[in-house]
């Protein structure tokens, strides 16, 4: 992996991604879906690549919702393999790199030998300074809300806080990307235009980009065309455009 660079004027510190359509890839290749979710693979190494080359910051990765459980079990537990393979061929370059590897979602369905991976992969990157790498995982934005709100009601009974002191720098740190800056450009390959309940909170001001490549084939030149939209966007956070220009 290249070194990073400092990140330059218009690039955005924290990147967020919905990596959709390897079903689809397989699909037109008369391959199995679990053949398009491992070609997938290529494309998260060269994601993670271009965004610590570009300075980076944060990158956030929806690899499998709330909602994704739902799907047949042999795709399911194909998933699950390929998560532990992947971090298994992976976490060393990351560590290597300065990479930080966390996990955010619920992980109360995980099978206890994913969860010792997990951690694993957690506590050997923990110390990476360069870019962190969020992978939702058993994600869902809904749940995410659900459950700040609930440890924050928890806390009140409890008298460790005010429910007049519950504001939304309070609740933003409760959430599982509380100690993270929103994303600033989110991204959804395939073709698809809906955020699908990631992040709902964390998009309010996010500028959106959608494509219709499919994931697997989503290369560096495809998150170079990304980034240049980021660039000419004017990020105006409820203010006017005269307003933003003459900050």
């Amino acid at each position: 992996m290249a070194q990073p660079q400092s990140r330059a004027p218009g690039t955005p510190r924290h990147v967020a991604v919905i990596m959709d359509g390897n079903g689809r890839w397989a699909a037109r290749r008369a391959m199995p879906r679990h053949l398009g979710h491992r070609a997938g693979v290529k494309a998260v190494r060269a994601t993670v690549e271009g965004c610590a080359r570009r300075g980076v910051e944060a990158l956030t990765l929806f690899a499998f919702s709330s909602e994704n459980w739902g799907r047949p079990d042999e795709e399911v537990a194909r998933l699950m393999e390929l998560f532990i393979e992947a971090m298994d061929d992976e976490v060393e370059n990351l560590a290597a790199n300065g990479i930080r590897l966390r996990f955010i979602g619920d992980v109360t369905p995980l099978k206890p030998h994913l969860l010792e991976r997990i951690a694993a992969a957690e506590a050997r990157t923990a110390a990476g300074p360069n870019m962190t790498l969020y992978v939702a995982l058993s994600y869902g934005g809904r749940w995410d809300i659900a459950r700040a709100a609930r440890h924050l009601a928890e806390r009140a009974v409890a008298g460790e806080i005010q429910p007049a002191g519950i504001d939304e720098q309070a609740f933003a740190r409760e959430l599982q990307l509380g100690d993270a800056p929103d994303p600033d450009l989110f991204i959804r390959t395939g073709g698809e235009q809906r955020i699908s309940n990631f992040l709902l909170w964390h998009l309010a001001y996010t500028e959106l980009y959608f494509c219709g490549t499919l994931w697997p084939d989503f290369d560096d030149e495809e998150l170079e065309r990304a980034f240049h939209y980021f660039a000419g966007r004017q990020r105006r956070f409820g203010l006017t455009g005269s307003q933003v220009s003459s900050v």
